[in-house]
């Protein structure tokens, strides 16, 4: 590996921010009260925690009492999902999802599945997107929940979470959105995309791992999966991690305060990473839609070649496929089997994700390490 690798693998992870990393230290060290205490520490604790929870809510328009911090995406999926299913009636046991959510949500329908529940898995176009006019078909007066993920995690794909949401509340069915890899990357805002809840998850936007948060609209009710204290409204017992809290509040104003020039900027640099490989690559696939995406993310297929050795040969470039190898068998990511890719072009994508710290010269060097990689396995 090259000393100075590039790092194109944001939507896996980002870095910490330096500033929320400077916001979270006082409470990893001298400011460690719990916020439960009635004293000048957990005061401060209790102050802190409240401050980070109107900034999660200002970045996506909520109000500051809707969010309830947990572990991360996934505990809030499932908060959200077996939550809401907790208290739904037998008549309502029906949930309505897509057919390329990330596992967290696959697993907590899966839950509910095995509970008895009825479960719809809508299909995705060729753009990775669910059809609107197939929602609308399965979604009826037996439906209790909707979810549907805000961004697609491997070819960011957005989908049409606000449609959807609308005829959820037509017929009286509470919606969700996984909103991990949406938030802090494009506008999301909880009043337009009209859901009753939304996930967040911190280590997706510069905050560190194992904090997240739920968005809960008020009247949304929902029940704990564990049992404990009172914290947080009681849908999330336990003492609050809060440093992680802070670093997660911090994240979110930046988040903010950046969209706009993040989107532009890192839009642009996707867009030349994409037209630098294309140029050098005939037969190249692109799996990212054009329009109606995540402007940081680029999913692409190596034509008659497996990815992962690709990424495997491209020294200094750290990204992702989305492929298994089980036992020596390379299996095609189900996202884009479920897109209509076929199973060998499948077998040849990568996810490539870019974030605030890429450069034009990280993009120039990353497409002629990549092309280099490609070039290399096709003379074997």
């Amino acid at each position: 590996m090259t000393a100075s690798p590039i790092y194109l693998d944001f939507n896996a992870t980002t870095p910490v921010a330096p500033e929320v990393l400077e916001a979270m230290l006082p409470y990893l060290t001298w400011s460690f009260g719990n916020p439960s205490s009635d004293h000048a520490l957990g005061r401060e604790a209790r102050r802190a925690v409240d401050e980070a929870r109107e900034q999660v809510a200002a970045l996506i328009g909520a109000s500051r009492d809707e969010i309830i911090f947990t572990s991360g995406g996934t505990e809030s999926n499932h908060l959200a999902i077996r939550g809401a299913g907790a208290l739904m009636t037998t008549g309502r046991r029906h949930i309505v999802t897509s057919n390329v959510e990330h596992p967290a949500t696959v697993g907590a329908c899966a839950f509910l599945e095995a509970q008895g529940w009825k479960v719809t898995r809508l299909p995705v176009n060729r753009d990775g997107a669910i059809d609107v006019r197939g929602a609308d078909e399965a979604i009826g007066d037996d439906v209790g929940l909707v979810t549907v993920m805000l961004a697609q995690n491997e070819t960011g794909a957005v989908m049409p979470v606000s449609d959807v949401a609308h005829v959820a509340r037509a017929h009286g069915a509470v919606s969700h959105t996984d909103a991990a890899q949406a938030v802090g990357k494009i506008d999301v805002n909880v009043d337009r995309l009209g859901v009753d809840l939304l996930s967040i998850a911190g280590h997706k936007l510069y905050a560190p791992k194992g904090v997240g948060a739920l968005y809960v609209r008020s009247q949304t009710a929902i029940e704990p999966l564990v049992l404990g204290g009172g914290q947080e409204r009681g849908l999330r017992p336990g003492t609050e991690n809060v440093a992680s809290i802070v670093g997660l509040g911090v994240a979110a104003t930046l988040a903010q305060s950046r969209l706009a020039n993040d989107v532009e900027f890192i839009g642009n640099l996707r867009d030349h990473l994409w037209a630098e490989v294309s140029a050098r690559i005939p037969g190249l696939v692109r799996h990212t839609p054009i329009e109606r995406c995540l402007p940081n993310t680029l999913s692409l297929s190596f034509p008659g070649v497996l990815g992962r050795e690709v990424l495997q040969r491209a020294d200094g470039v750290l990204a992702s496929t989305g492929s298994a190898c089980h036992s020596g068998v390379d299996t095609p990511a189900e996202t884009l089997l479920a897109m209509g890719v076929a199973p060998d072009v499948a077998l040849g994508a990568v996810r490539l994700s870019l974030g605030r710290s890429t450069s034009l010269d990280q993009v120039r060097a990353a497409a002629e390490i990549l092309t280099t990689a490609f070039v290399s396995l096709r003379e074997i």
